[in-house]
């Protein structure tokens, strides 16, 4: 087990070197307001360069990552990130460039901003995105913002959005931040939107709907056209939820669809680290018409120079202090030009083979309640395991002692102890077969040795830690000083 930094610490170790101040500077004070100063030196441990080099590696391999193996995590598109977004997004220019910069000085900053938004609209067939929302939340919370301007503009304030039941937890949230109520759509038998149930729900005094596709099931809405054209006869705005469109690329788009509105997620779809923390990155693009609404500034070409415009006065203002994360989007346009449109097609069809050699192998010994072709992810269920005791997450914890993330467990909540794996179009099928046994295994000591899921895992850094502790005993500490 690794130990603490502080347990390394010894009075008398130095792992950085600092110039001396000279004796004539100025006193803090006279520099800072005196509430921002330090009323006692801070705590910190006295290491070794060596010694926080090799702490900082230790604890990395500690946690699971997708350099470390298999992350098949439902609906997050874990793919593996190309070494050379990090290598490229690092360049003086771009990793030293400040965001109040005269933009005489940043052209090649600002030719980035506007190649990725020509590239994304014509990857989703949409007129115009921004790049400003921070992630896939973000953006969904800018998308409906947009809805809501749009029907203000025509002077109408409507109450609701429709959300499917097996839209992602997000959907709901924006919704409701944005002032809205929600409604939801059942699901048919098919394991898509119930049609007559949509009709039901649809009227003035909706403002349009979200959607999926594919949704969370990985099934793509074979009604599509016709659920759009629902929307629209009410002049109601139609928004994708882009967090699968790792399935689409290259395939379909959902400007063809006749969405109005979608999010992506540049640190899901186009490779950019996803994880711990962020940050991410959730552009958004949108149809003509409602691209007067999108936020400011926008990144506009006169001539052969680039700027700043904020002028368009019906956008719904900034939703991020500056232009985006900015890193973030440099890794993805390394990415998108490395790739091509041709290396974008395959990305998805590679995904969605990878997805359904898995669906066909452990249709074996898993239940699939929505058992068809699919895209780029299923959902499996441990529902027959029950009976032995055994739930889902005794399954996700067993797969950590086997090398392997666990998927996304108990979403979407219309399947009963819902397994939902996506391997994505990284994975090669010698992996692919690993997870297969290690499953098959697991299906073998759910029927004869239960205790040992019940008891996993086994031969991680901790062992079964309790989920909801963190939530129920929040403790946060904050020394002044």
């Amino acid at each position: 087990m690794e130990k603490l930094i502080f347990d390394y610490s010894k009075s008398g170790k130095i792992g950085v070197s600092l110039p001396d101040l000279y004796s004539e500077s100025k006193p803090a004070s006279s520099i800072l307001p005196i509430e921002l100063l330090r009323e006692k030196e801070p705590n910190l441990p006295e290491v070794s360069e060596p010694e926080v080099v090799r702490h900082f590696t230790n604890l990395s391999t500690m946690n699971h990552h997708v350099d470390k193996d298999f992350y098949p995590l439902g609906s997050c598109t874990m793919k593996y990130n190309p070494k050379i977004n990090d290598v490229l997004s690092n360049m003086p220019g771009f990793a030293n460039v400040h965001p109040h910069q005269p933009t005489e000085t940043i052209q090649g900053v600002l030719q980035i901003l506007y190649e990725i938004e020509k590239y994304l609209c014509e990857i989703t067939g949409m007129h115009s995105a921004t790049l400003q929302p921070a992630a896939g939340a973000h953006g969904e919370l800018t998308g409906v913002m947009i809805i809501k301007k749009y029907h203000e503009s025509k002077g109408e304030h409507r109450k609701y959005i429709l959300i499917p039941d097996s839209a992602h937890g997000t959907n709901p949230s924006s919704s409701c931040s944005s002032g809205f109520r929600t409604i939801s759509l059942k699901s048919n038998e098919k394991g898509c939107i119930d049609i007559e149930d949509l009709k039901s729900k649809m009227n003035e005094s909706v403002a349009g709907l979200m959607l999926t596709n594919p949704n969370t099931l990985g099934l793509f809405e074979e009604e599509v056209e016709q659920i759009v054209d629902i929307i629209h006869d009410f002049d109601g705005i139609v928004y994708m939820d882009g967090a699968n469109l790792n399935a689409l690329l290259g395939i379909v788009r959902p400007g063809d669809m006749k969405f109005d509105i979608t999010h992506m997620n540049l640190h899901k779809t186009f490779s950019t680290p996803h994880g711990g923390g962020g940050p991410g990155s959730g552009p958004i693009a949108v149809v003509e018409k409602l691209s007067r609404f999108l936020p400011v500034p926008r990144v506009v070409k006169v001539g052969t120079k680039f700027k700043l415009s904020y002028d368009y006065p019906d956008s719904i203002g900034k939703v991020m202090g500056l232009y985006g994360n900015f890193g973030v989007i440099v890794k993805a346009y390394v990415y998108l030009r490395m790739l091509g449109v041709e290396g974008l097609k395959s990305v998805s069809r590679n995904a969605i083979l990878n997805a359904n050699y898995l669906r066909v192998k452990l249709a074996e010994k898993y239940d699939i309640p929505y058992n068809r072709v699919c895209m780029h992810e299923f959902v499996a269920s441990g529902e027959k395991h029950k009976k032995f005791g055994i739930k889902t997450l005794d399954m996700a914890k067993r797969l950590l002692d086997y090398g392997f993330h666990a998927p996304t467990v108990y979403f979407p909540l219309i399947v009963h102890e819902a397994i939902m794996i996506e391997p994505t179009e990284s994975e090669s099928k010698e992996t692919l077969d690993k997870f297969v046994d290690a499953m098959y295994k697991i299906d073998e000591e759910a029927c004869n040795n239960p205790e040992v899921l019940h008891t996993a895992p086994h031969n991680t850094p901790v062992r079964r830690l309790d989920e909801l502790k963190a939530n129920k005993e929040l403790n946060v500490c904050w020394e002044k000083g």
